[in-house]
């Protein structure tokens, strides 16, 4: 049996508790549809392989003993549901013991979840049960859990290399960075440290950096999908898809996806949020549609009720993990019902800074995204029958990055 409380008259929770509670709390808000929980549902919610670390496998046993546990706390509590056979269902109660406010216990959910995390990520993985305005209100939050009677959260120490220290709640052992981070790897990354300074000022930075390499990214990459097999299998796939109906490529860059699309029997425009890539692929493809834009504010086509197809081409790289969930949502909207998003980008979880590209002088930061956490949040914007494929650097071009490709239909 756990203990009831500690020092500080909080809770102290074990692992499995933390879990089981962590799953309540979460599904409560985000499919009340199916809250109270029963036992397998709550199982299902612990065993999750998205929005959970460690990943665990419960039985059983292990979720009935630890909700046990919690309703002899007073942690959870039990109902019934009468609609046909009776069946018993857990809520939690912990939100109203420790008087949660809505941001509070969408932090505390989050920790709980996923143990130690800095601000940013814990922005991004809150999406869905509390809209944070930006970082800083995040860093109010923990502050005020933090300045309590009884402390909820603390800040861990910042390790070596981190970019941004991380903060841990206080209701039970959490895996801490010393020991959570396998000796020589590299501690988790902030990838919103790419918008610290305000999302302008990084648009800012990507439309000055791509307009400086503009001809010589173009020079460099039109050519390029000649030695990508995999990839011109996929634009093949869209091509013949979309048939007659409208495409568009978000972040085209030089042009050669959307050129390729076009050749393959597409109806393809390019947008790009820099005028100088916008200038080269009207140079290099005069027949083309391309122009000017930002993707986060995509119309619908002028010619069709919605896209066939909008692809996100390596267009998502230098967005924070925070602006993820609303991008997506911007590239789905204007979908056609039956149409496809399609997504490539860099897989892993860091920020590369990069001063010198092409012989130019830059400051461009690219941020990495974990596919496991890219397929979910595709998945949240409603889409379906979602595929991913997940490649090796080609190192023979001198690809040092391991790419991820997703494809999923709007209903």
């Amino acid at each position: 049996m756990s203990e009831t409380s500690g020092p500080t008259g909080l809770p102290v929770l074990t692992a499995e508790e933390q879990r089981v509670l962590g799953s309540l709390l979460e599904k409560e808000v985000t499919v009340p549809s199916t809250y109270p929980m029963t036992v397998n549902a709550v199982r299902s919610a612990c065993n999750q392989t998205s929005s959970r670390e460690p990943v665990v496998d419960y039985d059983d046993t292990v979720v009935h003993h630890t909700l046990r546990e919690l309703k002899q706390r007073d942690l959870v509590a039990v109902t019934w549901d009468d609609r046909g056979r009776r069946t018993l269902k857990y809520v939690q109660t912990l939100a109203v013991r420790l008087d949660l406010a809505e941001d509070e216990r969408a932090l505390l959910t989050v920790l709980l979840l996923r143990g130690a995390q800095a601000p940013g990520a814990l922005r991004s993985r809150t999406e869905r049960l509390h809209a944070f305005a930006d970082r800083g209100a995040v860093e109010a939050c923990l502050a005020r859990m933090a300045g309590r009677e009884h402390p909820l959260v603390e800040q861990l120490p910042r390790q070596p290399r981190e970019q941004d220290a991380r903060w841990i709640h206080l209701l039970g052992p959490v895996e801490t960075p010393a020991t959570a981070v396998a000796p020589g790897a590299a501690p988790a990354v902030d990838r919103d440290v790419v918008i610290a300074g305000g999302a302008d000022v990084r648009d800012d930075k990507v439309r000055a950096s791509y307009g400086a390499v503009a001809a010589s990214y173009a020079e460099a990459l039109t050519d390029e999908l000649a030695d990508l097999p995999f990839e011109r299998w996929l634009l093949d796939r869209v091509a013949a898809r979309a048939g007659t109906d409208p495409v568009v490529e978000v972040g085209s860059g030089p042009g050669h996806v959307t050129a390729y699309l076009a050749e393959a029997g597409a109806d393809a425009t390019g947008i790009d949020l820099t005028p100088e890539m916008v200038a080269q692929a009207r140079e290099r493809y005069p027949d083309g549609v391309y122009e000017v834009g930002d993707l986060r504010t995509l119309m619908r086509p002028i010619n069709g009720s919605g896209w066939a197809a909008v692809l996100g081409w390596y267009s998502l790289i230098h967005l924070a993990a925070s602006e993820l969930p609303a991008a997506l949502d911007a590239l789905v909207r204007p979908l056609a019902g039956d149409g496809w998003l399609v997504l490539a980008m860099h897989a892993g979880a860091e920020v590369r800074t990069h001063t010198s590209w092409f012989d130019h002088e830059i400051d461009l930061d690219f941020v990495f995204h974990r596919p496991a956490e890219v397929v979910a949040l595709v998945e949240a914007a409603g889409l379906v029958d979602v595929e991913w494929y997940h490649r090796g650097p080609v190192t023979g071009r001198g690809e040092s990055t391991e790419r991820l490709y997703v494809v999923a239909r709007k209903p």
